[in-house]
C-alpha cells in the first residue's frame, strides 16, 4: 500500500486536508489513515489531486526517436506530474491510419509510465489534400484529430472532416497559422523582429485561421479546439465563440504564459517556437484568459530537438521547445493559480477534452490511482532534463512549484518511492 499523507487533497467534496491510501491501482481510503507498513509519501504543505493531463505532446516516435521516443517522453511526463498525454500525429510516417495509431498506443502501454493516447491526422500524411482514414483512426481509439505542425489550409477539406466527425464524441484541433501570411517567419512580427532584421510571423496569421474555422463550427456543429493560442485577437475570437455557445475549447502553452518576444534578442534557438513568443500585452491577455476560463487548458506542445540541431543560427534552427518537466512550475510562476483552478486547467478539463475516462477525476474511494503531489511554494532552477532533448526556454530560470510525486495506476512513477 502507498499512503499520501497530510496533503491538501482535491476530493469530490472540495479540498480537504487529509490522507489518501492507494492499493492495487485504486484509491482505497481517503481520511486519517494509520500508515502501518505502507510506503509513505509526505504531502504536508502540498497539493494532492488528479495527475496532470497534456493535450499536446510530440513524442517523435515513429521516425525521429533520436530526439525523443515514447518511453523517454513518458519518463519526462512522469517527472512533470503527468499521468496522461495526447501524442501528436506529425511523426514519420504520420499517424493517419488505424494501425499507426495502434502502434503509438501499444508503445505507450509497453512503457507503462503514463497513458499515451495517439492523436490522428485529419488529412493523409498531413498534406491537406485527402482526408486521412478517419474511420480507422476512430476504431483505433483516436478522439482528437489534428494536422498539428501544419494547418488544414483548405476550408473545404476541413469542412468535410468536420461534417464527417461532427456526430462522434471527438474533437478537431487546429494549428492555426495561415501559410501565406506566415511564410518565412521566424518570430513574432513586431518591433523586436524589425530591430533584429528577422522576418516576422504576424498575429493575423493565427487569427484569420481561427476566425475561419469558427465559421465552419457554426456551419457543422463539430467540436473544435484551438491549439497553442498566442494572441489577444485569438482570445477575443474564443470569447465570442463561447458566448455564442459554440462547442469550442482552447489551450495555451506555459512558454506563451511566461515569456515574450524580447527573449529572441538573445538569438538563442531555445526561444524559437510556433506560434512565436508574442508581445507583453498578449502574454497578459493569455494569463487573464486562462484564469477566467476563456482558455480551458494548459498544454505543453513539448517539441524535442537534439543538441546538434540547435547549434545553428536562429533562423536555421527548428521550431519548438520541450516543456513536460517545467509545465507545472512555469504555469504557477506565471499565473499564481489556486489549487482548484490549477487542477481544472491542467488535469480535469484537458482530460475531458481528450475523452480520458480515468484521468482528471477528484480523488475518491474506488477511483483510479492517477495522482500528482505538488509543492506549490518550492523554488528551483531547471538545468538538465529527463527528456532525451534539452531545448528548454526555462533552463537557468527560477521557477516556483515542483512535482513531489506522480502515481500512475497505483505505481509511483516519479518521487520518493519510485
Amino acid at each position: 500500500m502507498i499512503l499520501v499523507a497530510g496533503g491538501s487533497v482535491l476530493t469530490s467534496e472540495g479540498i480537504i486536508a487529509t490522507d489518501v491510501a492507494i492499493d492495487d491501482g485504486f484509491i482505497v481510503a481517503v481520511g486519517a489513515i494509520d500508515p502501518g507498513t505502507a510506503e509513505v509519501i509526505d504531502a504536508r504543505g502540498c497539493w494532492v489531486g488528479p495527475g496532470l493531463v497534456d493535450l499536446h505532446v510530440h513524442l517523435r516516435e515513429p521516425g525521429q526517436e533520436w530526439k525523443e521516443d515514447i518511453a523517454s517522453g513518458s519518463r519526462a511526463a512522469a517527472s512533470g506530474g503527468f499521468t496522461a498525454l495526447v501524442a501528436m500525429p506529425n511523426t514519420l510516417p504520420a499517424i493517419d491510419a488505424g494501425h499507426r495509431a495502434g502502434f503509438v498506443a501499444e508503445q505507450g502501454r509497453k512503457a507503462g509510465i503514463c497513458h499515451v493516447a495517439p492523436a490522428g491526422a485529419i488529412t493523409l500524411d498531413r498534406r491537406g489534400v485527402e482526408l486521412a482514414h478517419l474511420d480507422e483512426l476512430w476504431e483505433a481509439g483516436v478522439r482528437l484529430f489534428t494536422d498539428d505542425g501544419d494547418t488544414v489550409a483548405d476550408a473545404g477539406m476541413l469542412r468535410r472532416a468536420m461534417e464527417y466527425l461532427a456526430g462522434r464524441d471527438c474533437v478537431l484541433a487546429q494549428h492555426a497559422e495561415d501559410p501565406g501570411l506566415g511564410a518565412g517567419g521566424h518570430m513574432h512580427e513586431g518591433a523586436v523582429s524589425s530591430r533584429l532584421g528577422i522576418r516576422g510571423l504576424p498575429a493575423l496569421a493565427e487569427e484569420t485561421i481561427v476566425a475561419r474555422d469558427l465559421a465552419l463550427v457554426r456551419l457543422t456543429g463539430a467540436a473544435y479546439h484551438v491549439q497553442h493560442a498566442s494572441t489577444t485577437g485569438t482570445v477575443a475570437l474564443i470569447r465570442q465563440a463561447k458566448a455564442e455557445g459554440l462547442p469550442v475549447t482552447a489551450e495555451v502553452t506555459p512558454h506563451h504564459l511566461m515569456l515574450d518576444h524580447s527573449e529572441v534578442e538573445s538569438m538563442d534557438p531555445d526561444f524559437k517556437m510556433y506560434p512565436p513568443l508574442r508581445t507583453t500585452e498578449d502574454v497578459a491577455e493569455l494569463r487573464r484568459a486562462l484564469i477566467d476560463g476563456t482558455i480551458d487548458a494548459v498544454a505543453t506542445d513539448h517539441a524535442p530537438h537534439a543538441d546538434h540541431e540547435q547549434e545553428v543560427p536562429f533562423e536555421e534552427a527548428p521550431r519548438g521547445v520541450i516543456g513536460l518537466e517545467t509545465a507545472l512550475a512555469a504555469t504557477l510562476t506565471a499565473t499564481g493559480l489556486d489549487q482548484t483552478t490549477l487542477f481544472q486547467r491542467m488535469s480535469t478539463t484537458p482530460a475531458a477534452i481528450a475523452r480520458f475516462a480515468d484521468h482528471g477525476l477528484p480523488l475518491v474511494v474506488g477511483g483510479p490511482a492517477n495522482i500528482v503531489v505538488i509543492d506549490p511554494s518550492a523554488t528551483w532552477v531547471p538545468d538538465r532534463f529527463v527528456s532525451r532533448s534539452q531545448n528548454s526556454p526555462f533552463r537557468g530560470r527560477k521557477l516556483t512549484g515542483s512535482v513531489v510525486a506522480t502515481v500512475f495506476e497505483g505505481t509511483v512513477t516519479h518521487g520518493p518511492a519510485s
